[in-house]
C-alpha cells in the first residue's frame, strides 16, 4: 500500500503554487466545478472503424486573428496558422462562449482536411475541435486548447 510521505507533499504544494503563479500572471482564476451537475453526451454506440478515422488530418494551429462575423449572432472568423505558410480562415459557432480576443495567441486544434464550406458567404477551411457538456440546465462549450509551445502545424495522432 502506497504512503504519502513528505516528498509527495511537497510536489503537490509545488503543484499547487504552479497554478497559482499561472493565474496571477494570467489573472485567470478557475472557479471550482461541480461535477455533479455536469452531464456529457453518451457516447456513440456505432463504432468508426480504424482507417475512418485516421482519414481525420488533426493539426495544433496558432490563433493568429478572431473577429466576430458581421451579421451573425453565433460565427467567429479565426486566421489561423496550420504551419503550411498560407493563411487558414476557419468559421466557429462559439461566439456566445468567447470573445474574440482572447483567443488570439492561443494554440488550438484543427480537422485541416475538411473540404470548404461556405458560411455567410465565406469559405470556412476546416473544423476547430470543441469539448460540449451541459451544467445546471446550461450547455457549456470549451475551445481545445494546448500548450502554446506546440508548433503550428504539429499532427496529433
Amino acid at each position: 500500500m502506497k504512503t504519502i510521505g513528505n516528498g509527495e507533499s511537497s510536489k503537490k504544494a509545488e503543484k499547487t503554487d504552479a497554478i497559482a503563479e499561472l493565474s496571477a500572471k494570467t489573472g485567470e482564476t478557475a472557479a471550482p466545478i461541480d461535477f455533479s451537475k455536469v452531464k456529457i453526451e453518451p457516447l456513440f454506440e456505432e463504432m468508426v472503424d480504424f482507417e475512418t478515422f485516421a482519414k481525420s488530418d488533426y493539426r495544433a494551429v496558432k490563433i493568429k486573428d478572431c473577429v466576430a462575423v458581421p451579421k451573425s449572432k453565433k460565427l467567429l472568423q479565426f486566421t489561423l496558422d496550420d504551419g503550411s505558410g498560407t493563411d487558414r480562415t476557419i468559421l466557429s459557432g462559439i461566439r456566445e462562449y468567447y470573445e474574440p480576443e482572447q483567443l488570439i495567441g492561443k494554440t488550438a486544434i484543427a480537422i485541416v482536411n475538411l473540404p470548404p464550406r461556405k458560411m455567410m458567404g465565406i469559405d470556412s477551411c476546416g473544423m476547430l475541435i470543441s469539448a460540449v457538456h451541459e451544467e445546471d440546465g446550461h450547455e457549456g462549450l470549451n475551445l481545445l486548447m494546448v500548450d502554446d509551445r506546440i508548433p503550428a502545424g504539429a499532427k496529433l495522432y
